[in-house]
């Protein structure tokens, strides 16, 4: 069991090495901008903000609705398409961009 995880993170890293930004970027800005934002900060109350997400949560999410695991009306129809590399971009992009929080 333990030699699976080890495997299996490093088949992760492997996959996440090979990651284009600049290619998750633009394919961010025809299929996710719409309802996410330009920068991944949703102006919408039900669309979640990508901007900042853990690389693997985006990965494992858009895998999920692609395959149909996980069900939106919307995001099943745009994860569709998407090969593996273009979710490992998106999701390498997406994980890049930085937030801060600060407090009054």
């Amino acid at each position: 069991m333990k030699s699976m995880l080890v495997g299996g993170l490093l088949l992760w890293a492997a996959t996440v090495a090979w990651a284009d930004v600049a290619a998750g970027k633009a394919r961010a800005a025809t299929a996710c901008a719409v309802c996410h934002g330009p920068l991944g900060l949703s102006q919408q109350p039900n669309v979640p903000h990508l901007a900042g997400q853990p690389e693997v949560y985006l990965v494992e999410q858009l895998r999920n609705y692609r395959s149909g695991k996980r069900t939106h009306e919307v995001m099943g129809v745009i994860a569709k398409p998407l090969s593996n590399q273009d979710i490992d971009n998106l999701a390498q992009w997406y994980a890049s961009l930085q937030l801060r929080v600060e407090s009054q």
